[in-house]
């Protein structure tokens, strides 16, 4: 049995070399709690974690230890946690769905670059969570790669096994490998994390500090090659409505579509990604979020596996690639990876959607726009970059082309900060053309009490990027987030403190347009819970009528407005959070030919999340927002989403899950061009995840909405018409997805 070294030398990173091990351990070598057997005895012990949270650097409140060894196939790491087994936090999820239980996790800087890293992680019963993680921009959870793990809880805590295989990671061609290792567990009832080796609050990032791992001989990737055939097959019913004057049913009984998605592993570190009537469907639909009476675009996160996987590489402070902007492909390729101090992605897709959303009778109809992305980063001193990117989308003559760099730099460990400078150039299909520059700077302190972030923004009237996702320009714009927090030594307040946040913005003439003060104060206790107070929020707007065309002057707005939410996970059975809001705030969208006008405003969010059963999870959430008109008080809409999501697992593999969501904007057309809609959308689906490339779905989706039966449209709008109270199915659709993961 080795020993892991807390430290080299007195101040210098803590070592660890890991033993070639004889065979494979297996998670019963452990289940007494210490390592039993000859294989099981040759791995390296590491022990003395350390608290970040609550109390940073203070000794972990329960004894973890972790063993590893490797062969030539895979890394392997077994967590012993002791704990009191009533206490602990584990129940059967989905894949990815952990963190309302304890659990542990590897990071892996495999190029010891200390910029990026891999993140393993698993629940006590080893139900699997992966993720990069990159100093500049924390966790991308949505990278997926094959890995296996167990877990099995005990008498005395719990135990955890993993191996990692080698050809699922990226690393040097070297003979003799070097690599940064973290490892972590969490205590959810404590709200506590625990690092080997020390990870502290009072310093940003955490590969700095990863232990410098060695003993890592004659090990590669090898020869890569994946192949993951898919089958979708799919009858299904719906509304077509790309035409305003002539709505009408599309039906098919039995179809669908055959593809191959594939992979090469170039030079150990590069990764080629091939596809072939790509799979970019995705089997769950968005969380809800409000997007009525929004002034602007709202973001909602990718989803579909193709676009998700090394997307950290085409990342950049400006978000120049929003991939759902690719919305209906036909191909993708992308190469992705380093290759000594660089990191590159290429990105390359078709899309089909700018030719499927307009009649037929339209000279767009059919046609495709095309996507390129080339994105480098080259390091420079320590835990800094440089970097350039270009995107370029291209349809039928017309195209957005960006291009421009950017730059993160560490100044100290608690110090960091980013540029870039971008320019777009854009001709439109009417052949006008328009470009401008777009800017952004930021700078970030970490620290144990002290934590700043400030930026600037700089979008001028002529940028545009179609391939990314800034959703407004012509504006100046500086924000800034300062917080203290107290950190109490003992008692169930584990932290509090306030937070100031202002947001101020000006066109490029100097008009102010936008004022935002925040001030809050934040509890944290036990248990995960949480108390946040905002009592006054004042946020002045100033709208042109350049940006509505019903105002014949600038006119000001003065919202004022609180927000107070609290959160608690006090039982092992359920979480609970609300948060409540009321005050003023703007009505966007007022009748035709009337500006804009300030109404009184409510909005609530409420979530109930309950596991009665170890294997069954219960998710509800509510959000509620309504403006009413200052001067009668009368409602001027009420918008209801109210969701709820059920899923059984009967083992790690196997899951049953049911979604019903309702949506209803119940809308007073005296005050607002809003119709009244109301929504029901159940969705059914049998998903059997062997792991990541290799699945089976069965699923069930309809819509219903109070659509007109005769598919009558808003002479004014041309949007079909509602009607108050009877809903008819619009799209209902039965599917079988089908893919398997070969790998050489």
């Amino acid at each position: 049995m080795f020993s892991a070294s807390a430290a080299a030398e007195e101040g210098g990173p803590a070592k660890l070399t890991i033993p070639l091990l004889s065979s494979a351990p297996t998670i019963d070598d452990f289940l007494s709690m210490r390592p039993n057997g000859a294989v099981a005895e040759q791995m390296v012990k590491v022990s003395g974690f350390v608290q970040r949270n609550p109390y940073d650097g203070h000794p972990a409140s329960q004894i973890t230890e972790a063993y590893l060894g490797y062969d030539h196939k895979n890394l392997y790491v077994v967590f012993v946690c002791f704990d009191e087994p009533a206490k602990v936090r584990a129940r059967r999820a989905r894949r990815e769905d952990i963190f309302d239980d304890d659990n542990v996790e590897i990071m892996i800087d495999s190029f010891h670059d200390q910029r990026r890293a891999y993140a393993f992680q698993t629940n006590p019963l080893g139900v699997q969570w992966d993720a990069i993680w990159t100093e500049d921009a924390g966790f991308d959870s949505t990278f997926d790669t094959l890995w296996y793990s167990r877990g099995r809880l005990t008498a005395k805590g719990f135990v955890v096994w993993m191996a990692i295989p080698f050809r699922s990671l990226r690393f040097s061609a070297e003979e003799i490998q070097k690599w940064g290792i973290i490892l972590y567990r969490g205590i959810i009832r404590n709200a506590e994390d625990d690092f080997w080796p020390a990870i502290s609050l009072r310093a940003a990032g955490r590969l700095d500090r990863a232990a410098d791992a060695g003993g890592l001989e004659k090990i590669s990737p090898g020869r890569n090659i994946q192949f993951i055939p898919y089958g979708l097959f799919n009858s299904f019913r719906t509304l077509n409505d790309t035409d305003p004057g002539n709505p009408h049913w599309d039906n098919r009984f039995a179809g669908g579509k055959i593809g191959l998605d594939s992979k090469f592993i170039l030079n150990d570190s590069l990764v080629l990604d091939v596809t072939a009537n790509p799979d970019f469907s995705q089997v769950e639909s968005d969380d809800p979020q409000v997007t009525v009476n929004q002034r602007f675009e709202v973001f909602f996160p990718e989803k579909r596996p193709f676009f998700i996987e090394n997307s950290d590489f085409f990342a950049t402070p400006i978000n120049l690639l929003f991939t759902r902007r690719i919305a209906d492909p036909e191909f993708g390729t992308r190469l992705s990876g380093r290759a000594g101090h660089f990191s590159l992605g290429l990105l390359m897709a078709d899309d089909k959607s700018p030719g499927e959303i307009v009649p037929p009778s339209d000279p767009e109809f059919g046609k495709k726009a095309y996507f390129g992305i080339a994105r480098v980063k080259r390091d420079i001193f320590r835990q800094s970059w440089v970097g350039a990117i270009f995107t370029d989308r291209e349809f039928d003559g017309s195209y957005n082309r960006v291009g421009g760099i950017d730059t993160h730099l560490r100044f100290s460990r608690a110090w960091t900060g980013s540029l870039q400078g971008v320019v777009s150039s854009t001709r439109w299909l009417d052949g006008t053309y328009q470009a401008g520059p777009g800017y952004l700077a930021n700078v970030q302190r970490a620290g144990l009490h002290l934590n700043y972030f400030g930026t600037y923004n700089d979008y001028t009237p002529g940028f545009l990027t179609e391939a990314g996702f800034v959703n407004r320009v012509d504006v100046r714009q500086s924000t800034h987030e300062l917080s203290y927090t107290f950190r109490p030594k003992s008692g169930p307040l584990l932290a509090w403190g306030p937070e100031l946040d202002t947001d101020q913005i000006w066109d490029h003439r100097g008009l102010r347009l936008d004022s935002l003060y925040e001030p809050s104060l934040l509890f944290s206790f036990k248990r995960q819970t949480y108390v946040r107070l905002e009592p006054y929020i004042g946020f002045r707007q100033r709208l042109r009528p350049s940006d509505f065309g019903t105002l014949t002057q600038n006119q000001d707005y003065n919202e004022r407005y609180n927000l107070y939410s609290v959160g608690t996970s006090a039982s092992k059975k359920i979480n609970v959070s609300f948060g409540y809001s009321q005050g003023s705030r703007i009505n966007f969208v007022a009748p035709a030919n009337q500006p804009p006008t300030l109404a009184r405003s409510q909005f609530a969010d409420a979530s109930i999340n309950v596991r009665p059963l170890t294997a069954l999870k219960i998710e509800n959430a509510y959000l509620f927002d309504r403006l009413k008109d200052r001067a009668s008080g009368h409602a001027i809409f009420n918008n209801h989403i109210l969701r709820t999501k059920w899923n059984w697992q009967f083992n790690n593999e196997l899951s049953l899950r049911f979604i019903l969501q309702y949506e209803a904007t119940l809308a007073n057309q005296q005050f607002t061009t809003l119709q009244t809609t109301k929504q029901i959308s159940p969705q059914l689906l049998v998903t059997y995840l062997v792991h990541p490339g290799t699945a089976v779905y069965v699923g069930y989706n309809s819509d219903l909405q109070n659509i007109d039966p005769a598919l009558a449209s808003d002479p004014n709008s041309g949007l079909l018409l509602r009607r108050r109270n009877r809903l008819i199915n619009d799209n209902r659709e039965f599917f079988v997805k089908v893919s398997y993961l070969f790998r050489f």
